[in-house]
């Protein structure tokens, strides 16, 4: 196995070096697969894959969720074109988040391919919701452990929701969509059993029985700790990278810093499991 794998940051983040995804082994799958489960993001540089070859590649991780907002790749439903144009001002994604919480089952994960990156700038951040639940206090962990979160995406993919209102609206679709979902406020990872903080600042309505007001209190003090950058690792993106991560266990951002130049990425979501 020429698989090597180095950390990206100290609680996240793993890059796999020395390999072709195109002539990935068994052997060298499940080793990226428990780096995955452990480190929550697994990058690789330089690979050269087909649209074809990208859904492959993510068909040996789990079946596929056909995404509901982001624009298709032409014949390639399975892929979801994440975009920002030259001239366009807002991107996707540019706030902490974790995709697909307001499922009633959230996908594992995504398979997210470079196709054209900007000079500078378009960098993703993760943090890891394991460790950022492992620094509270034992305290807040037991109460935490007995809530419940409402979550949904309305807020943010309706015809008056977040995006509605900026230069990315004529990209999206699903405005008629309906989503809520109940998910416990910690979950633990189905691989390492790890406690999982299991809120986020983009789609987290509420606690369960608990009205916005009162909520929000202790919503904005789990994000102040998800945010810390003691628990985040970045990745620099240029054409032919790829990022798998855990939608389970990391919140992402997508920084808006590259204004006047184009991004492509082309993304395809993991099917994932009932949460616990």
């Amino acid at each position: 196995m020429t698989l090597e794998l180095r950390p990206l940051g100290k609680h996240v983040g793993m890059e796999a070096m020395g390999i072709d995804l195109n002539r990935l082994d068994n052997e060298e799958l499940e080793a990226m697969k428990a780096a995955l489960a452990e480190h929550g993001v697994v990058f690789v540089r330089d690979q050269q894959l087909s649209p074809e070859q990208h859904i492959a590649f993510a068909r040996r991780w789990g079946s596929i969720d056909i995404n509901n907002y982001f624009p298709a790749n032409g014949g390639h439903p399975e892929i979801a074109e994440v975009r920002k144009s030259e001239t366009q001002t807002t991107n996707i994604g540019g706030g902490w988040h974790t995709d697909h919480s307001y499922d009633q089952v959230p996908a594992m994960g995504s398979v997210l391919l470079a196709r054209e990156t900007p000079p500078h700038g378009g960098d993703t951040l993760f943090s890891g919701m394991a460790a950022a639940f492992e620094s509270l206090s034992s305290g807040l962990k037991d109460m935490l452990r007995g809530l419940r979160a409402v979550h949904s995406a309305d807020h943010i993919y309706s015809h008056d929701g977040v995006y509605a209102k900026t230069d990315q609206a004529a990209d999206l679709k699903g405005h008629e969509v309906h989503t809520r979902a109940v998910h416990p406020a910690v979950i633990r990872h189905p691989v390492t059993g790890r406690e999982i903080l299991y809120v986020n600042p983009a789609f987290t309505l509420h606690f369960e029985g608990w009205t916005r007001e009162e909520s929000m209190p202790l919503l904005a003090y789990l994000y102040g700790v998800g945010m810390r950058e003691e628990f985040h690792c970045r990745i620099q993106w240029s054409p032919g990278s790829l990022a798998i991560w855990d939608n389970r266990s990391t919140w992402h951002y997508a920084m808006n810093d590259y204004q006047g130049h184009r991004r492509l990425m082309h993304r395809i979501t993991i099917s994932g499991e009932p949460l616990h």
